[in-house]
């Protein structure tokens, strides 16, 4: 805007409008911005839930696997044991 144009209102109101657009163009631009950043956080709470609820299936399973190995090594020292009393 020239010195000469700041006192014609029409020539302020032709910028404000011009403005005004860039302004809504730019607001558009954050704003699909903003609903890609929410919709690729949900995407990431769904896999952390779906990855919390595979871990916590995989801890059930494991447990019997532990004590599994355990009863095995006690029977084994026992079995060892008797035979080696039997001699």
């Amino acid at each position: 805007m020239t010195p000469t144009d700041a006192n014609d209102p029409v020539a302020v109101a032709r910028e404000l409008e011009r403005l005004r657009g860039t302004m809504e163009a730019g607001f558009a631009r954050v704003d699909g911005s903003l609903a890609l950043v929410v919709q690729r956080n949900d995407q990431t709470d769904r896999q952390l839930l779906d990855h919390e609820a595979r871990i916590d299936a995989l801890e059930r399973a494991r447990w019997p696997l532990a004590s599994i190995a355990a009863l095995t090594g006690v029977f084994a020292a026992a079995l060892t044991l008797w035979q080696f009393a039997a001699r």
